[in-house]
């Protein structure tokens, strides 16, 4: 069963077992989920409003694509656990002659090279997703502004989780060229999501205080 459809509990347990999948990265894109559907919700809640009209269809549109980026983040909650045990079954292949070990060296450069690239979807997506909550958080119902601060808070989790899985699989890798691109691209994505949160918390907690 896909941990995507099993009940918080199940998942929870899972999580908390010894077993080293799912960890930080299917929990990092869960939490990447979670904040766009909080952005759906805060959308739901304007959208209809008499107060909200003038932003109505640019709420419709924030909905739309929030839901389009949950879908997103949904699927790389198995597909990072997916990627983990990919790693695990290179390490698992058979080294006793030279042959064996030249190719289960490249199939493990291979597999996580490949899960490398899931934490980096899920950064780019949140990075997508936290534009969203700016603009809820600044056009949303008041009422649910609290939502969107929040919104904005897992969606830098999200980010922040998926960075540091990129981070620590980069260091077992050896080819410096993907190293480098990988790192830079992964560093700017981090810093523009913060950035961004930043922005929306200082509004969030101006208009609170």
């Amino acid at each position: 069963m896909s941990l995507i459809a099993r009940n918080v509990s199940e998942f929870l347990n899972e999580l908390a077992s010894s077993s080293p999948a799912p960890g930080g990265g299917s929990v990092s894109a869960l939490a990447g989920a979670l904040g766009t559907a909080l952005i759906a919700m805060v959308s739901h809640l304007t959208i209809g409003k008499k107060k909200y009209a003038p932003v109505e269809n640019g709420m419709k549109s924030t909905l739309d694509h929030s839901e389009q980026l949950r879908s997103k983040l949904t699927k790389l909650i198995d597909k990072d656990t997916d990627a983990f045990n990919l790693v695990m079954s290179a390490f698992a292949m058979p080294k006793d002659t030279d042959e064996q070990k030249n190719a289960r060296a490249a199939a493990i450069e291979s597999a996580t090279k490949e899960a490398t690239m899931v934490p980096l979807d899920v950064m780019n997506v949140c990075r997508e997703a936290v534009e969203l909550s700016e603009f809820v958080a600044h056009n949303g119902n008041t009422n649910a502004l609290s939502d969107a601060g929040v919104a904005a808070l897992l969606l830098r989790a999200g980010c922040r989780g998926a960075y540091y899985n990129v981070k620590i699989n980069l260091a077992s890798l050896k080819d410096t060229g993907f190293i480098e691109k990988i790192r830079l691209e992964a560093s700017v994505i981090m810093e523009e999501v913060d950035t961004k949160t930043n922005a929306v918390m200082d509004h969030v907690e101006s208009q609170l205080a």
